[in-house]
This record gives C-alpha cells, sequence and structure tokens, in this order.
C-alpha cells in the first residue's frame, strides 16, 4: 500500500501550449504520422548502450590509465590527459574522448579521441589540433587586466552592459595551428536581445592581439500549443502533482514568471491537466517544454541508446516564461537547462518540438565534440541541433505537428508566417549558405550551418523535387550532379557516429567530410552504399 504522501511516478494526460524559437534561431520542426520510425541499428561499429554505472567505471579507467595514453600516443612530458567522454561500439571497440593540459595550463583547442581495439591495441587518434603542443615560456608579456579590457570591449559590441569582466586564466590556445601562451577571459551580463552573455575572449599573451572569441550560450496529459493533447510523465507529491519526470532522469520545468535569473518556481497544481492550449495560461508553454524534452529523452535513448544529453542517466531542467517579449530560447551548459521566451508581445513562447530537440542537442554536442560555436564549427554546431531537432520530430510521429525539413515553421519568429530555415535549399531564408566556399566561416553561424543541413537533407532524402509529408522539396547541387538519399535512420546514424567519435571542438566541413566517411565506414562498409552517398552528398554541397 502507498504511503499517503509517497511520491510516485504517472504517466497523465496534460494541457499545454508552446511556441518555439531561440537563441537557437534556428530549430527543426515537427513529428509526422507517416514518418518512419527512428529505430536503433545492430552493427558492429554502431554505439553500445551503456549503464551509468559501466559509463563511470569506463571512465575512470581510462583517467587511471591516462599517463601511459599520453606516452603510447606520443604526447610531450608536460602534456597530460583528462577523460571527458567515453563511447563502446558494439564490438567492443572504445573511443575515449579527452581533453588535454601542458604544464598545468588547459589546452585550448587540444581535445582528442584515442580509438582502441578490445585486445587493447590503439588504432588511431583523433586531433582538434594537428601540430605538437609546445610554447617558449610560460611568462606573460601582458597583465590579465589589459586582456580583460579587451574582453569587455568585444562583450559591447553584443550589447553588453557589463563594465568588468569575470577574470581572465592563463591557457594554452591551439585553436589556431601553433600552440601559444594566451588569456581566455569571459563577460557575462546580458546580449541586446536580452540573450544571456558569456563571451569567451582569447588573447595573446605575448602581443596582447585578439586570437578568437565565441559566445558560450548556444541560441535554443499537456494541451500544448503546437502538439495537441500529449501524455506527459509527472511526480504526485500528497494531493498535488508537479512537472518533473522522474522516468527520464528527473527532468523538472520551472516557471521564471518573466524573470532572467535563478531557477524559477517549480510548476505544481492539484490537477495533474496541464495548461488549455492557450497562450494566456502559464501550465500551455511549460506542457510544451515538458513534452519537448521527454520526446529528446526518448528520441536519443531509441535512436543511439543514449540515456539522456551527458548520457550519464540525468535529466536536464526547463524554464519558461522567461524575460519580456523575450524573442529566443537558449541552451546553457553552466545550469544544464534549456530556457524558453514567450516571444513577441508574450504571444508566441518558444517551446515548439522541435526548438526542445534543438536546444537539448547543443547539450549533447557541448558533452561530445565540442565544437567551438564560431566558424566553421559554429556552423557544424547549429546544424548539428537542427538535423536532431528533425530527427526528434520525425520520432515523435505528432499528427498536430508532422515532421518535415523546414525549421521552426511553427514558431514565425520573423512575424511572416515562413520557416526560420530550409534544410533542403538553406538559401530560401535569405541568408544561409546552400555550399561551401572560403567565406562561409565569416558568417553567423545560424548561416553558415546552412552547408550541414543542405547535406544531411542531400544524404536522407537525395536532391530534386519531391514530396514529404505533404510538404513540397527542390533540392539542388553546386556540381548538378544527382544524389540519391539513403533514407533518414541512416543518415542520423552517421553522423551522430562522426559527432561522438571522429569530431572535435576545431572540425571545420572539410573535417566533417572525413569524419562522416569515417563513421560511414565503420557502420556499413567503406565501399557501401552508404559511404558512397556520404561522398556524393558533401561533394554536392562543395566540400571535396
Amino acid at each position: 500500500m502507498t504511503p499517503r504522501y509517497a511520491r510516485h511516478q504517472r504517466t497523465t494526460l496534460a494541457v499545454a501550449t508552446a511556441v518555439a524559437a531561440g537563441a537557437l534561431l534556428s530549430t527543426a520542426l515537427t513529428t509526422t504520422a507517416t514518418a518512419q520510425p527512428t529505430g536503433k541499428i545492430h552493427l558492429a561499429a554502431a554505439p553500445a548502450g551503456l549503464s551509468a554505472a559501466a559509463r563511470t567505471t569506463l571512465i575512470q579507467k581510462a583517467q587511471a590509465d591516462a599517463a601511459a595514453t599520453a606516452q603510447r600516443i606520443g604526447l610531450g612530458a608536460k602534456e597530460k590527459l583528462v577523460v571527458k567522454d567515453v563511447v563502446r561500439d558494439v564490438d567492443g571497440t572504445v573511443h575515449t574522448r579527452y581533453e588535454r593540459t601542458y604544464a598545468g595550463l588547459p589546452v585550448l583547442g587540444g581535445d582528442l579521441v584515442v580509438h582502441t581495439a578490445t585486445s587493447g591495441r590503439t588504432e588511431g587518434v583523433t586531433k582538434a589540433a594537428k601540430s605538437a603542443i609546445k610554447v617558449a615560456s610560460l611568462t606573460p608579456q601582458i597583465s590579465a587586466a589589459k586582456a580583460e579590457r579587451q574582453a569587455v570591449s568585444a562583450a559591447r559590441t553584443l550589447g553588453s552592459a557589463k563594465t568588468t569582466a569575470d577574470g581572465a586564466r592563463k591557457v594554452i590556445w591551439a585553436g589556431s595551428g601553433k600552440a601559444v601562451l594566451a588569456y581566455e577571459t569571459i563577460v557575462g551580463g546580458l546580449q541586446d536581445d536580452g540573450t544571456p552573455n558569456q563571451l569567451h575572449v582569447i588573447t595573446d599573451a605575448a602581443s596582447g592581439k585578439k586570437l578568437f572569441e565565441y559566445q558560450g550560450i548556444e541560441t535554443g496529459v499537456g494541451n500544448t500549443h503546437y502538439s495537441g493533447k500529449v501524455d506527459l510523465t509527472t511526480t504526485q507529491s500528497g494531493s498535488s502533482y508537479d512537472l518533473t519526470d522522474g522516468s527520464r532522469g528527473g527532468h523538472k520545468t520551472y516557471n521564471l514568471d518573466h524573470g532572467s535569473s535563478g531557477t524559477g518556481a517549480l510548476f505544481s497544481q492539484p490537477s495533474d491537466t496541464w495548461g488549455d492550449g492557450a497562450v494566456s495560461n502559464a501550465a500551455t508553454a511549460a506542457a510544451d517544454a515538458a513534452y519537448g524534452a521527454q520526446e529528446t529523452w526518448d528520441f536519443y535513448k531509441k535512436a543511439f541508446d543514449r540515456s539522456g544529453i551527458k548520457n550519464d542517466s540525468v535529466g536536464a531542467y526547463s524554464r519558461v516564461h522567461y524575460g519580456n517579449s523575450y524573442v529566443n530560447a537558449f541552451w546553457d551548459d553552466k545550469c544544464f537547462c534549456m530556457t524558453y521566451g514567450d516571444g513577441s508581445g508574450d504571444s508566441n513562447p518558444l517551446t515548439s518540438l522541435d526548438v526542445a530537440g534543438h536546444e537539448m542537442s547543443h547539450g549533447v554536442t557541448s558533452n561530445t565534440a565540442g565544437l567551438e560555436y564560431s566558424g566553421e564549427s559554429g556552423g557544424l554546431n547549429e546544424a548539428t541541433s537542427d538535423i536532431f531537432g528533425t530527427g526528434v520530430e520525425f520520432y515523435a510521429n505528432n499528427s498536430s505537428d508532422v515532421g518535415d525539413y523546414l525549421v521552426g515553421e511553427k514558431i514565425n519568429i520573423n512575424g511572416d508566417g515562413k520557416p526560420l530555415r530550409y534544410m533542403d535549399k538553406p538559401s530560401k531564408d535569405g541568408g544561409s549558405a546552400d555550399s561551401w566556399s572560403s567565406s562561409v566561416g565569416d558568417l553567423d553561424v545560424h548561416n553558415s550551418s546552412g552547408v550541414a543541413n543542405h547535406f544531411f537533407y542531400l544524404l536522407a532524402e537525395g536532391s530534386g523535387a519531391k514530396t514529404i509529408n505533404g510538404v513540397s522539396y527542390d533540392s539542388p547541387t553546386s556540381d548538378g550532379s544527382t544524389v540519391t538519399g539513403i533514407g533518414r535512420d541512416k543518415a542520423l546514424q552517421i553522423w551522430y557516429k562522426a559527432l561522438t567519435t571522429y569530431f572535435t571542438s576545431t572540425t571545420d566541413y572539410a573535417g566533417a567530410r572525413t569524419g562522416t566517411l569515417k563513421a560511414a565506414a565503420d557502420l556499413y562498409g567503406a565501399d557501401s552504399t552508404e559511404s558512397k552517398a556520404v561522398a556524393a552528398a558533401w561533394s554536392a554541397v562543395n566540400v571535396n
């Protein structure tokens, strides 16, 4: 017999309204009644499911062996390895992702992945920095204060009102080739649109020259606004219910009530029906956010046997009703959470299914390849969230929000009723790139993502005109070739394996081609139809 005040899990019907957008300023949208289900594949090179305990054991063993591993792969005496993540394939091959230090200083852009056979033999190493890590002096020639002033100035261009930085630390910068002693300075505050600011500025400690900068904030039964009436897993406590999903790592949904800091209040009420589909009901957006988190967890689990964002069976949390008329959503590693604004006039919450999948996928990227949020790697970071956000929508198979290759078409973020992005022909949004050029890295990351989004569409569906779930597409190729798709499920498997096994923090488009070709060869064979399709799709977007 259950004690009167015992907490127990309960699957219920909720009602919620949600809209999406995000400091994602991109999201992929929908679910589909006719979509092909995304299921696990049972191939030797596919990632195997790991319990939290098994994953912890592998990480602890790898860290205990880190010194020997560093020596075995030829690192210098001053270099040490710190384990970040471990992936084990079905056939027992282990891929261990490391961060690096040099003389005790963090090496930014020094991450690497060691691939180890079941015999213990090292089969290869994938490095973010190809050159050796070595600096002539560890003594800065400029002060930390000068680096901080430069970082504050850079943050002001983004609208930050902060007059001081959050401190500067000495690091080794290896992200641009030759390793140099540098300062990493972080400036907080808010950007001009209300998005939290975490601007990282890298400054040469000898010359004072700015080497690099990137943004740490990665822009994002219920009666939902977009997905209709859905089942939600909630928790009962005494005579009330709250939006805590104990079956998916304890994910919680909080109400910021138009605040912009803190956690907010956990959604709790006497009834287990959440929202009514109207944006005027605060619980509607909460239901959308909870549903998005639920479907994203299930997608990663069923497609890749991944348990949560960090693959450690621990859930993140969601915050809704951020700020006033905030037209965005974002993922923040510091709080390990998703945050959603209510849109223009607080009338269009950015809590749609595709936005949820997009934002949580930023967390997956951060905890695997760690793609820097700038230049070509930043475009790949954004595209990864679009790709997996699309996967979430097709997986959810929701008739109210059918699966498609349009990004953010439900949220009307531009006020013209059009999608935010188009994966079949990215340039249709007026700013994104259909194919690679030497200037792609100079674009905003939401626009440079177009190259990878277009690649993924071509790999999954192929070129030319077609209609999928009632949506018409006509995807061109830069070289005039005809590309035959291999299906969305296989394309997702290839991208996920490349992300978790072969991409690093500095991977660019050429590196993404190499990584996905390796992933396809691992999964399907080097001479397989799938591998040939990967090569053809990259060539079709001018990545050769």
